[in-house]
C-alpha cells in the first residue's frame, strides 16, 4: 500500500513538472514579468517613445521629482492632442479623399482618441458637454512593488539610470508590459554592479567606494 502511494505521488509530481515544462512559463513568486493588461485607451509607446520620440519623462515627469514616475494626468495628453485628433495616415487619406471628390476636408478623429475626449466630456468640437463632468481615464498600472518595499525614482534618474534599465525597451512596445522581475534578487544584481573600488575588501565601512557605488544593505529598500 505505502509501495502504491509512493509511486501514486512519483507519478502526480511528473505529470506536474511536465506541464510546466511544456508551458514555457516557470517563475518564481511574485514574478508578473510578460503582464501587459488591457488599457482603456489603446496607447501606444511604440509610437510615441520610439516613432514620435517623446522622452519618457515628458508624459511621467514625477520621475525626477518624487518616488513616483506617475501615470500622466489627462491633461498631458491634450497638450499634443488638442490639436492632433487622428494619426497622419487617416488625415491624408481624408485630404485624398476631400480631392477626390472636389468637397472641404472634414475633421479627422481617431476611435481610440474620441474615448479620451468622452472622458473629458467634450464634444465634436472639444468643447465642455453641458452636465457632464469630467473623469480620470482608468489607466491599468503595470508596475508595482510590494509595499513592504521602498523606491525612489529621484535617485536612480539623477544617477543616469536609463529608462530601459527597468523597464525594457519601451519605445518598441505597442502595449506596455513589465519587462523585467523587479524580484530583489533581480535589484540586488544591479546594486551589487556597483561594488566596493577594487583591492578594497568587499563591506570594509571606512574603504574607498567608487563614485556610483550604491547600497546592499537591507535598510536601503525595507525600512
Amino acid at each position: 500500500m505505502a509501495l502504491q502511494r509512493w509511486i501514486f505521488g512519483l507519478s502526480t509530481f511528473a505529470i506536474g513538472a511536465a506541464a510546466i515544462a511544456l508551458d514555457g512559463d516557470v517563475r518564481g513568486e511574485g514574478d508578473h514579468s510578460g503582464y501587459a493588461p488591457v488599457q482603456p485607451i489603446a496607447f501606444s509607446h511604440r509610437l510615441h517613445a520610439g516613432e514620435l520620440q517623446i522622452a519618457c519623462q515628458y508624459c511621467h515627469y514625477g520621475a525626477e521629482t518624487s518616488r513616483h514616475a506617475g501615470i500622466p494626468a489627462s491633461s498631458i495628453c491634450m497638450n499634443c492632442h488638442q490639436v492632433v485628433r487622428a494619426g497622419m495616415d487617416a488625415v491624408l487619406a481624408e485630404k485624398a479623399a476631400a480631392e477626390l471628390e472636389q468637397r472641404q476636408v472634414r475633421p479627422v478623429e481617431s476611435v481610440e482618441l474620441r474615448k479620451l475626449y468622452d472622458f473629458l466630456a467634450l464634444d465634436s468640437e472639444l468643447k465642455p458637454l453641458p452636465g457632464r463632468a469630467p473623469l480620470a481615464v482608468p489607466w491599468q498600472r503595470v508596475h508595482a512593488l510590494p509595499d513592504f518595499v521602498y523606491f525612489d525614482h529621484r535617485a536612480h534618474v539623477s544617477r543616469g539610470v536609463a529608462c530601459e534599465t527597468c523597464h525594457g525597451q519601451v519605445q518598441a512596445m505597442e502595449r506596455m508590459r513589465q519587462e523585467s522581475t523587479l524580484s530583489m534578487g533581480w535589484c540586488v544584481a544591479c546594486h551589487r554592479a556597483s561594488s566596493p573600488a577594487l583591492g578594497t575588501a568587499a563591506g570594509a565601512p571606512d574603504g574607498p567606494r567608487l563614485e556610483e557605488h550604491v547600497s546592499t544593505d537591507c535598510v536601503a529598500c525595507h525600512y
